[in-house]
């Protein structure tokens, strides 16, 4: 009996196929969507910028997860003053001063922090010994590794990205060892602290989609807009939806944005509870993918890195369902790889082609690069 090998090449054979598959289905579905409800430039442009950044994630997984943690710092320094330079010299879009033009192309550097800070975080603690990880020289050095690129998001404003990058750090500190009275004794203290951060430190559109979330009929044309329509489109899909191609909410222009933060309502009024079933089963399997990457590697500075990456992406996802269903404020965090938008692509294509990398250490076809 002949092997595979004889007739598929074995560089072929060892790619990550599970990921792949995973991530082609879901932005084929974003596809599908984006040319339901925008048309087909917009589609086939999605379905491009999918495949030259799955190509870049390919060639990230050859690369070895060693290399990662030492190019990890002066990374992490470089993107911190691209950060301060983009508030001098950056573009302002939706009111925050964001990216940088740069002709071709427009960049935005907190986009690749989000990988970039996981991997700081993962190389700090892979470098703490047991031993003090109950000591306070285990916490400050990772509080200002989060704090300075947070800070500096949160000055152009962009509360969502700021937000990703906390959840996404929290999690490496818990799982890195920290003591868990140290998570409540900072959960009590932000509790404590929320109505001077509601009234002193947010701005004044997102005190509004803070209190108007909970009751947007309070504002039906102004800032509960979005949520009420998003309510509409998705109720008026029901079980199996309207059809492919007739969406009334999308089509007659009644739902904001249903090219990027309320693209899921825009399907599920189309395809109903049943679309958005098969959507959430591909995010579960990447999901689950990726924790069994962490499961199976063997040094801690890619265990917290696979851990910190793939909870990055969850992090994407689950605020984004929250957010047009109603359950959180409208923060601007597009669905990760099915919604139209190349930053948040390519900040999703990173974590998976480090992931990849990690995977193929774990399986040992790191020894043959």
């Amino acid at each position: 009996m002949l092997s595979n090998s004889r007739f598929v090449p074995i560089a072929i054979m060892r790619l990550p196929w599970v990921p792949m598959l995973l991530v082609l289905t879901i932005g084929s579905f974003g596809a599908l969507t984006l040319y339901s409800v925008a048309g087909g430039p917009w589609a086939l442009k999605h379905l491009f910028r999918m495949l030259m950044l799955l190509g870049m994630a390919i060639f990230i997984s050859r690369l070895k997860p060693r290399l990662f943690r030492d190019l990890t710092y002066p990374i992490y320094g470089s993107l911190i003053v691209a950060l301060i330079a983009v508030q001098l010299f950056g573009s302002v879009r939706n009111g925050a001063r964001s990216w940088f033009n740069l002709g071709l192309f427009e960049f935005q550097p907190s986009e690749p922090m989000k990988p970039v800070l996981v991997l700081a975080l993962a190389s700090f603690y892979a470098s703490v010994p047991a031993k003090y990880m109950r000591s306070f020289h285990a916490v400050w050095p990772a509080v200002l590794i989060m704090l300075l690129p947070t800070l500096l998001i949160l000055i152009q404003p962009d509360l969502g990205t700021a937000l990703l990058l906390v959840f996404s750090s929290l999690t490496i500190m818990f799982m890195a060892g920290l003591p868990l009275r140290l998570f409540l004794i900072g959960g009590i203290a932000v509790g404590a602290a929320l109505p001077a951060i509601y009234n002193y430190a947010l701005l004044p559109h997102q005190r509004d989609r803070v209190s108007i979330f909970l009751n947007p009929e309070q504002d039906p044309l102004g800032t509960g807009y979005h949520i009420i329509q998003s309510k509409i489109a998705i109720g008026s899909g029901g079980l199996f939806g309207k059809g492919f191609l007739h969406g009334s909410q999308s089509h007659l222009h009644f739902l904001p944005e249903p090219e990027t933060d309320f693209i899921v309502p825009a399907m599920m009024e189309e395809l109903g509870l049943v679309g958005l079933s098969f959507l959430m089963i591909c995010f579960f399997l990447l999901f689950r993918w990726g924790m069994n990457v962490a499961g199976a590697s063997n040094d801690r500075f890619s265990k917290l890195t696979a851990i910190g990456l793939i909870m990055t992406i969850f992090f994407y996802f689950a605020i984004n369902m929250l957010m047009v269903t109603g359950l959180a404020p409208v923060v601007g965090i597009p669905l990760p790889l099915f919604s139209h938008g190349g930053s948040a692509m390519l900040t999703t294509m990173l974590c998976i082609g480090i992931l990849m990398s990690i995977d193929r250490e774990n399986r040992g076809f790191g020894r043959e690069l």
